[in-house]
């Protein structure tokens, strides 16, 4: 496993400067001059301007631009915004926040995804099993944020069950917003289990299973879910890299400031620096999640070598 965990370290190095260089390169291509967006109507003196383009590196081509930010990044600094603040301060500030939101987002879709699929593969047919389907449906058709919307209206407003907006009650205040977020994704989850539990109870190795005298019970713990789960595991893994590079929407609607609500405004604002700098982060930890992922087959299907 260690050869394996090598090369899938090395694999990750070309995907790494790929996907950083294409942010680089978007925001680069970014149209209007963001010294501009910084003073507003006020205008720069021309020795202010070569300063501030002098100290930004925005006088260089794109290509010495990247190659000097990831000279910065083997040295561990993520650069500066343009108001002169270490772009590492910000994420240190607001990836805890987004964590502990993807966190209960995580949580809620896993074990309610899990339970709802179980349930309705287990019972295809049954009540469960179409009720399971047709609000897993009417979730998905819903928008995002009309969603949020309701979800503030309803059971925060009229309800009062939580608080509507911003992270002043402290872990409660994750609640609404976890669930909106992670509703979506719970709804994929139900309906890759249900599918693939009801493609390996009608495999050869069930039948053998239940003839041998195995309970049901343990003919599906055992032999079924574990092999059923492997497709939930890669979704899991691949959500989870998602849910912390940050919901732009959802930390919108509820007035969360991490980092999904920080890279929108640094998009507004043209300030490369951030942008760059938290999806460079979000790039890590989805070459991290998704290795560990690759290392849970193993453990879900001892078939699985890692040569």
């Amino acid at each position: 496993m260690g050869r394996y965990v090598i090369k899938r370290l090395l694999e990750t190095i070309p995907v790494f400067f790929g996907a950083t260089f294409l942010v680089f390169l978007m925001v680069f291509a970014l149209p209007g001059d963001p010294l501009r967006r910084l003073t507003g109507d006020k205008p720069l003196t021309p020795a202010v301007q070569r300063a501030l383009e002098e100290e930004y590196n925005l006088n260089d081509s794109l290509p010495i631009q990247y190659g000097k930010y990831v000279a910065g990044l083997a040295r561990g600094d993520f650069g500066q915004t343009f108001r002169g603040r270490p772009v590492v301060d910000i994420m240190v500030e607001k990836f805890p926040i987004t964590a502990r939101l993807a966190l209960v987002a995580f949580i809620f879709e896993a074990i309610l995804g899990l339970f709802a699929g179980l349930l309705a593969g287990l019972r295809k047919g049954s009540f469960i099993d179409n009720l399971v389907l047709v609000s897993t449906i009417v979730v998905v058709s819903i928008p995002v944020f009309v969603l949020g919307f309701l979800a503030q209206l309803i059971v925060g407003a009229e309800l009062g069950w939580f608080p509507v907006a911003g992270i002043r009650d402290g872990f409660q205040s994750y609640l609404m917003p976890g669930m909106v977020l992670g509703s979506l994704s719970l709804c994929y989850v139900a309906r890759l289990l249900r599918a693939s539990l009801g493609e390996n109870l009608r495999a050869d190795y069930v039948r053998t299973a239940t003839a041998k005298g195995l309970t049901r019970a343990r003919v599906v713990g055992r032999h079924t879910l574990r092999n059923s789960l492997i497709p939930i595991v890669t979704f899991l893994g691949v959500d989870l890299g998602f849910l912390m590079g940050g919901a732009i929407v959802t930390e919108t609607i509820f007035n969360i400031p991490g980092v999904g609500r920080a890279v929108y405004d640094a998009v507004r604002a043209q300030d490369g620096a951030l942008v760059v700098g938290i999806v460079t982060a979000g790039v890590l930890i989805f070459m991290f999640s998704n290795l560990i992922v690759d290392l849970l087959y193993g453990l879900l299907d001892p078939r699985i070598r890692y040569d």
